[in-house]
């Protein structure tokens, strides 16, 4: 095998190392209107809260978990983008806090009664 061809073998068979950043705030890089890296900690917004999280994204139930709307089933989740336009998310929903332009969450208690 010429020289050449081991090079080019190791080459192939070198892995791509994913170099993650330690901290990200989702809120903070909506506003700049970048995409947020991969990360090994996320910080986001729950109504007026801030929350860290060590993964990259989690369900309805379990961001109103976090923010301790038990039982999750009396709480409407929201997702609030850079812009303002906001959508309702499901509890089982998967929400990716990687994805460009999330800015916060907000909950509303369903079973809101007149005072």
């Amino acid at each position: 095998m010429s020289e050449n061809e081991k090079k080019s073998e190791r080459t192939e068979t070198m892995i791509e190392v994913e170099v993650l950043e330690e901290l990200v705030d989702i809120e903070e890089y909506s506003k700049t209107g970048k995409k947020p890296p991969k990360a090994k900690r996320y910080v986001i917004k729950i109504d007026k809260e801030k929350y860290t999280v060590s993964k990259p994204s989690m369900t309805g139930r379990e961001i109103l978990v976090l923010a301790g709307k038990n039982p999750p089933e009396r709480f409407q989740l929201n997702q609030k983008f850079r812009g303002g336009h906001v959508e309702p998310i499901r509890l089982d929903q998967v929400v990716d806090f990687t994805q460009s332009g999330v800015e916060k969450f907000t909950t509303i208690p369903l079973d809101q009664n007149e005072g």
